[in-house]
């Protein structure tokens, strides 16, 4: 009880000094907000009205799909909000349809193109259409938040898996940590991009097979912080004086000497994360990433590759990903600061 007041003042201090860096604090808002937004991506970018009002009746495609015979037309199948027919009795008679401010899915065709694709931008799509005439900002909204969230779930399973071994390591060191540390070495000389291919040319591509995959490799470099912390720490006096007491090892590794290593981990999670994008969008790029139609900017940047003469396809891409990079890049630099020891 008597070290939770300084652990709040120690707490409250740290992000005052986070919000005094104005750029690492900005940079964190702004990401948050893309990222909230990108959460809501099928209510900003859907060939789906989210709300329908026909005859009376209030209708949500984006979260039911209802047939064509629901209003008027003569199939059985999902109604082409699109479609000519379609528009005009969604139109017409006090009926409405309320589509989202850009009115395309991420696999959406626009059928209705008057110019070969990949289409320029226009009224219709305000980033043009990519090669198979797809809306790009519905592509760029959707990529942007597979990215994040591939990065999140990457970042977090390889700051667990990093966290463990490091503990052990450190803690236990003698033989363990000699044994582990060769193991590590031996692991790290793996061919990463060789066995990536090999496992795509047997297993089908997916979002969870390219997280087991990396994850399996992105440990590594954070272990080697958590087990430097758990060495120095392990022989100072309180623990061994929880020692003397009986206080288990688990409880000595998670709850005494965790705490006092986090520094180097939650100071790392925003540049693991720029690596984490950036890995998935190289694997997408080189044609080993998420399956299609999977919204991706590595497969954006394909394109933009293979029709030099669409700039826009290039150009809005590389302007989210750098934009998404540097924003990282900056908050992990005001982390840095913020949890700098000799700033205490």
């Amino acid at each position: 009880m008597t070290q939770s007041p300084g652990r709040e003042k120690l707490s409250s201090r740290r992000w005052r000094r986070f919000k005094a860096n104005r750029r690492g604090y900005c940079s964190l808002l702004i990401f948050s907000c893309l990222f909230l937004l990108s959460l809501c991506a099928e209510v900003l970018s859907n060939d789906k009205p989210f709300l329908v009002i026909y005859q009376g009746d209030a209708y949500f495609p984006i979260f039911k799909a209802y047939p064509e015979t629901t209003f008027g037309g003569d199939f059985e199948t999902e109604a082409d909000y699109h479609d000519p027919f379609v528009r005009e009795r969604l139109s017409s008679n006090g009926n409405r349809a309320f589509f989202p401010l850009n009115p395309h899915g991420y696999a959406s065709i626009n059928l209705a193109l008057n110019e070969p694709v990949p289409a320029p931008p226009g009224p219709e799509n305000y980033l043009g259409t990519d090669d198979r005439g797809r809306d790009v900002l519905a592509r760029l909204i959707y990529g942007f938040r597979l990215s994040v969230l591939f990065a999140f779930a990457l970042t977090l399973l390889g700051t667990l898996i990093g966290i463990i071994t490091g503990a052990i390591q450190g803690y236990l060191g003698g033989r363990t940590d000699l044994f582990m540390q060769r193991f590590i070495e031996i692991w790290s000389a793996m061919p990463e991009l060789y066995l990536l291919i090999i496992f795509a040319s047997i297993f089908a591509p997916s979002v969870l097979l390219l997280l087991i995959l990396l994850s399996i490799f992105g440990w590594m470099g954070l272990s080697d912080y958590v087990r430097a912390e758990f060495l120095k720490g392990r022989n100072l006096d309180y623990v061994r004086a929880a020692k003397a007491l009986g206080v288990g090892n688990l409880t000595i590794m998670f709850r005494h000497l965790l705490p006092n290593g986090m520094t180097p981990v939650i100071t790392f999670l925003p540049f693991r994360m720029s690596g984490a994008i950036l890995a998935l969008t190289s694997l997408d790029f080189l044609g080993l990433g998420v399956p299609p139609p999977t919204p991706s900017l590595g497969e954006l940047l394909a394109q933009g590759k293979n029709n030099i003469e669409a700039w826009w396809l290039s150009l809005s891409t590389f302007g989210v990903l750098v934009g998404t990079l540097v924003l990282l890049i900056f908050i992990g630099e005001a982390l840095r600061e913020t949890f700098d020891p000799r700033k205490v």
